[in-house]
Order: C-alpha cells, then sequence, then structure tokens
C-alpha cells in the first residue's frame, strides 16, 4: 500500500473516531497534499457542526494553510469570492502577465493535446459546466446542472436534458444556440477530424435540438460519465457552428479557428505566435457585465520553471507563473522572494514513464512506432518489471519534489473511490538483475546483450531541469543494471505539438521511453482510461493513418482492458464502478505499460496583489479567469 493510501486510511479513522475537527482535517489534508475531491470527502464525514470554510488571507481565493504555510486550494466552493458576489468592474485593471514555461502551439481545444494549449483555449472557448474544486458540477453555458432531481439526468442513464442560457454570444456577435452544441457533438465524434477527444463524445448516439436552448444527449448505452462530454475545460468547449462547419476531415487543421479561435469566454484573441505568446483582450461580448476585470492578458509561453518563478516572486516583472516543477530547495530560495506565494495545487496526475510496445527502429510506409510492429524488447514483460524494479521513485520524490510530490504506484491517483489499494513499488536492482537474467540478457561488460543485440534504450522527455535530473537519477540504475540509457530533452512547445510532421511529439512516440505528467481531467476517468483501449485499432492507436490522433500512443492491445473498459462505461452501480477503475488502473501497472513515479501537486507562483484564483483539480488553471483581479 503506498503512504498517500495509508496516510488517508489514518486520517479517516481518526475522524471515524471523533479524534479532529473540521479545521484539522483541513489542515492534516493540505498537510498531506490530499486532492480536492479527497478533502471534500474527509470533510463530509465530520458532520456540520463546525463552520466549513477556512477564513482566508486572499480574498476571493479560500485557502488551508498547511503545516509550510503555503496556500493550498481548498475543496470549498461558496467562499464569498467574485463567483458568488459578482465581479470588480469589466477592464478596471489594466495588464494580467502570465508565464508557462510550455509554450502553446493550438488554440482549438479539440485538437490540443497537453495543458499548455488547453489552458489559454479556455479563456476564449466555454463548456456547458465547470467541474469545481469540491468536484460537484457548476454551470457555465448551461442555466443549471442537470440532475435526476430535476429531470434532466434520466434514472435509467439513457439521457440528459440540458438547459443553456439564453442570451449568449460569440465574441463576433452572433447567437449561441443548441445547433453549436450538436454541431461540437457532431465535429469532435467524426473520426475523420482526428480530434484526441473523439472517444468522449462517441458514446452519444443523438444530440436532439428541443427548441434553441435546450438539447437532449441520447447515448448508446446507460452512460454513468454523462457529464464526461461538453464539461470541463480540457474536452468540454463548445465549437460555433458559423465559424468551423466547412472545416471537417482534411480540412480540419486548416481552420484559422485553430489560432484564432471565437468563443463566448471572458477573452478573445488578439495576436497569437505559436510557440510564443497568446495576447488576449476583454470579449465586449461576455455575458456578465462586470466582469472579467483585466483589460488584456499577456500569456507568454517558452523559458523555463526557475524563470518564471523569479519573475513573479523576485524581479516582479510578471504576475502569475504556472507549474515550477523546480527542485525543493530552488522552490524554498523562490519562495524568499517576498514579491508573491506559492500556490499548491492538489492534482489527479502522476509523472510517468510510458512504455513503447511498437518497434522505434523499424520504418513501415515513411513511419516508425507504428502498431504493426512489436518492440524487439519490450514485448517480454519482464524486461518491462526490471525496468520498473530499477526506478527509484522514493529518492525523485524526496529530493526533486518535496512536499509537491508523494511517490507512487499508480496511474490513476484520483479521484479516491478510484485509487488501486492493491498495488506497491519497491527498488530492487537485484531482482531486477535476476529477471534480466531470465529471460536472457546477459552482462558483457558493462552492458547487457542478447542474440548479439545490446540492450539499449532512448529515453525522452521535455527540456526542464527536474525532468533532466530525473533522468540522470535513473539512467544511473538502469545502466548499473547494464541498460545502455540515451538521454533526449526535447522542447515543450515540440512535445506536445500536434504537428503530424514532427517526429519528437510525444504521440509519435519515436523512442523506447518517454516521460512526463499526466492524469484524469472528470471526476468519472473514463476519458484517462481511453488512453489505453485498442478494441477500435484504427481510431484508438496513434499512428501515421490518423495523423497520430490515436490516445493509445503506447501502442499496447489488451482485450482484458477493453473488456474493462466497455463495462465501465455502461456501469451505474459506485461499487461496481470502483472495481472497474481499480482493475484497469491494476492492469496497466502490473502489465508495466507506464511506470508510475510521483503523484505531483501543481505549484505555482502568484504575485501578493493577485487575488480572486480558486484552482481545481480538473480543470485548467485560467477556467476561473473573469474572477480573478489586483488588490492594489
Amino acid at each position: 500500500m503506498n503512504r498517500t493510501v495509508r496516510d488517508e486510511r489514518a486520517l479517516r479513522a481518526a475522524i471515524r473516531n471523533g479524534q479532529l475537527s473540521r479545521r484539522e482535517v483541513l489542515k492534516h489534508a493540505a498537510a498531506l497534499g490530499l486532492s480536492a475531491p479527497v478533502i471534500a470527502s474527509l470533510l463530509a464525514a465530520c458532520g456540520g457542526d463546525e463552520e466549513t470554510t477556512p477564513t482566508s488571507d486572499t480574498a476571493g481565493a479560500a485557502t488551508a494553510t498547511g503545516d509550510t504555510g503555503r496556500a493550498t486550494a481548498s475543496p470549498t466552493t461558496d467562499t464569498g469570492s467574485e463567483a458568488s458576489s459578482g465581479g470588480r468592474g469589466r477592464g478596471q485593471g489594466d495588464l494580467l502577465r502570465m508565464l508557462f514555461w510550455q509554450a502553446p502551439t493550438i488554440l482549438n481545444t479539440h485538437l490540443a493535446t497537453g495543458d499548455k494549449d488547453n489552458m489559454p483555449a479556455r479563456l476564449v472557448t466555454e463548456p456547458l459546466l465547470n467541474i469545481n474544486p469540491d468536484g460537484s458540477l457548476g454551470p457555465v453555458l448551461a442555466a443549471e446542472v442537470p440532475s435526476l432531481e430535476n429531470g434532466g439526468v434520466a434514472p435509467d442513464g439513457m439521457s440528459v436534458t440540458y438547459k443553456l442560457k439564453q442570451g449568449v454570444v460569440w465574441s463576433d456577435g452572433e447567437p449561441f444556440t443548441a445547433r453549436d452544441v450538436r454541431f461540437t457533438w457532431e465535429w469532435v465524434a467524426n473520426p475523420d477530424n482526428n480530434s484526441p477527444n473523439q472517444a468522449v463524445y462517441q458514446v452519444i448516439r443523438d444530440v436532439e435540438i428541443v427548441d434553441d436552448y435546450t438539447v437532449t444527449l441520447h447515448f448508446y448505452e446507460p452512460t454513468p460519465g454523462w457529464f464526461n462530454p461538453f464539461v470541463g475545460g480540457f474536452k468540454g468547449g463548445i465549437l460555433p457552428e458559423h465559424i468551423m462547419k466547412d472545416y471537417v476531415g482534411e480540412r480540419a487543421r486548416e481552420a484559422p479557428f485553430n489560432l484564432a479561435p471565437i468563443g463566448t469566454g471572458p477573452y478573445k484573441v488578439v495576436e497569437f505566435r505559436p510557440g510564443d505568446v497568446v495576447l488576449f483582450e476583454i470579449n465586449e461580448h461576455f455575458r456578465e457585465p462586470d466582469k472579467p476585470y483585466f483589460q488584456r492578458i499577456e500569456w507568454k509561453g517558452g523559458g523555463d520553471p526557475t524563470s518564471a518563478g523569479r519573475a513573479v516572486l523576485q524581479t516582479g516583472e510578471a504576475d502569475f507563473a504556472w507549474n515550477l516543477q523546480v527542485d525543493k530547495q530552488v522552490l524554498e530560495s523562490l519562495e524568499r522572494g517576498g514579491l508573491g506565494s506559492i500556490l499548491v495545487t492538489p492534482w489527479a496526475s502522476a509523472e510517468q514513464i510510458m512504455v513503447n510496445f511498437a518497434d522505434p527502429t523499424v520504418e513501415v510506409n515513411g513511419a516508425r512506432s507504428e502498431p504493426s510492429t512489436t518492440h524487439p524488447f519490450f514485448s517480454d514483460p519482464r524486461v518491462r518489471q526490471a525496468l520498473a524494479l530499477a526506478c527509484d521513485r522514493q529518492t525523485i520524490s524526496e529530493v526533486l519534489y518535496g512536499e509537491t510530490g508523494t511517490p507512487t504506484a499508480n496511474v490513476l491517483n484520483a479521484p479516491p473511490q478510484f485509487v488501486s489499494p492493491n498495488t506497491s513499488f519497491r527498488y530492487d536492482l537485484e531482482e531486477a538483475g535476476r529477471l534480466l537474467d531470465e529471460a536472457g540478457w546477459v552482462k558483457n561488460g558493462a552492458y547487457r546483450e542478447k542474440d548479439g543485440r545490446r540492450l539499449t534504450v532512448v529515453f525522452s522527455t521535455t527540456v526542464n531541469p527536474v525532468r533532466q535530473r530525473e533522468q540522470e537519477i535513473l539512467k544511473a540504475s538502469w545502466e548499473q543494471l547494464g541498460i545502455q540509457t540515451e538521454l533526449k530533452a526535447v522542447e515543450s512547445s515540440v512535445f506536445f505539438s500536434t504537428d503530424a510532421g514532427n517526429p519528437d511529439t510525444y504521440s509519435h512516440f519515436y523512442c523506447d521511453l518517454l516521460m512526463y505528467t499526466n492524469g484524469p481531467t472528470s471526476p468519472y476517468p473514463l476519458d484517462y482510461m481511453a488512453t489505453f483501449k485498442s478494441d477500435d485499432p484504427d481510431n484508438d492507436l496513434a499512428q501515421k493513418a490518423n495523423n497520430w490522433s490515436g490516445r493509445n500512443f503506447h501502442r499496447w492491445v489488451n482485450e482484458e482492458f477493453n473488456q474493462l473498459y466497455q463495462q465501465a462505461t455502461t456501469e451505474l452501480d459506485p461499487n461496481r464502478q470502483a472495481e472497474l477503475f481499480i482493475a484497469m488502473n491494476d492492469l496497466v501497472v502490473n502489465e508495466v505499460v507506464r511506470i508510475p513515479l510521483v503523484h505531483r501537486s501543481g505549484a505555482d507562483a502568484v504575485s501578493s496583489r493577485l487575488k480572486g484564483i480558486q484552482p481545481s483539480t480538473f480543470e485548467p488553471t485560467g477556467y476561473d479567469i473573469e474572477n480573478w483581479y489586483f488588490e492594489e
């Protein structure tokens, strides 16, 4: 059992025994780095005899303070923030300067493949519902959240009806209607458009337009994850039919919208230089007249996490810096700058090593790592198991991440009911060596060989000081084991690019191993587990024929996993749902499709005068940008 799960269970036991107050629970949970949904469930177990919402010293952003004194995102939703009490006046602030060391390259959320693109796109493109910090749903373009009580969710799980807000217009002045919702489903679910989100929308049989402001989603089967399509900033954005209707199939990636989106959100794009910067200004058609506060936003990409943090915390050249993935000593020194603080946000994501099941050295029709090939040595599970045993998670977590990361054995680390108690990890070079010996890989000098072939891996990740140190820690152990390791570092704007012609993107996977952070973007993480399914190989498996849009870039095929996944798409019983997701996680972990390293929390640098931020575990940074403001 991993430490996070063990500590959480101990905390729950203390709650059951009445040993802790709500405030004490909040403090302990924040110190453990538990996710917002976990914290919410812990608070719910305490009962309601004490005030839930902690006092915050930053208006508009409820925070809990852990033992380190850092601000940690709270699970509360009604905190007296601008979300509930109104804005600070449209355009009363001038420029908000934001730094992201991963630069955006596309602004169509349904063609994006990473946070770097989804985050700026969310300032423009909106979903029907948000996922709140406590894991509940909140209306955005929908007038209300569908439920069994209000008749929006059918008891049999076969349909859900949305009532839409009226009077909403796109940033070009055209009205937003039910037709746009239906069109979004048609566009994303269309395999010809090669959207990475197509699996999320293909569970829908039809989107019925009841009237201009009412739609009913009809599913093929009972669908417990009815809130995966159209919900959240990562996969829920609504597309404007009048702009995108002519851009389908081969023309999908030619749409001007991809670089200059038209949306209903608080901002519109005035300039975008892919791989560099996005400049936003207020969408004068935004439906809330007293929001947003900032006239303009500069969304600057590139650079590195350390310089981004320094610009906020020490020099004051920027107001916000995202995801300071720097080692803990650097983070501590940045905090001493005095111009801001580190906001630690519970994430559902983990730093992971991805294993390639195809052969990156063999070319098929001008492409490598094609699903028709088989990896020359990762096809042997003993080699994959040996690699996992030679990963020193504890050192990586303690030396590099500190309080912003915990070692994990799971690919699925949230929500809590789906976190497996069955997995474990250990660092054991002796056992790893025994497995390689058994597999016939014999040491010949420093490295292992078999049938005249040396055991060599190419290990790629993004350019980032922490990740390069992770690579070095892992390489030292792997080479001690006899695995020759070639390290590769790729600029994040390239690594996470959707450019089908770029061989260094993670979806091409033209190497043996990849490392980066990812995780679920929904409380019902079916979209995340779709990364591993293969029952529709032409669309599921990343390959040249689908422009590498298939989400299963491992090219791993496993019928047992496919069956579990299909059962989870229709299972309505919560207990059985948990069993299915845990079984899927365990299969991925035990088959060593991925090697989870560290369950991470986000660490953002925030200027002392920037207020109103309410980060959510399942939403991209900036999903609540209309509520941010300066306190002068």
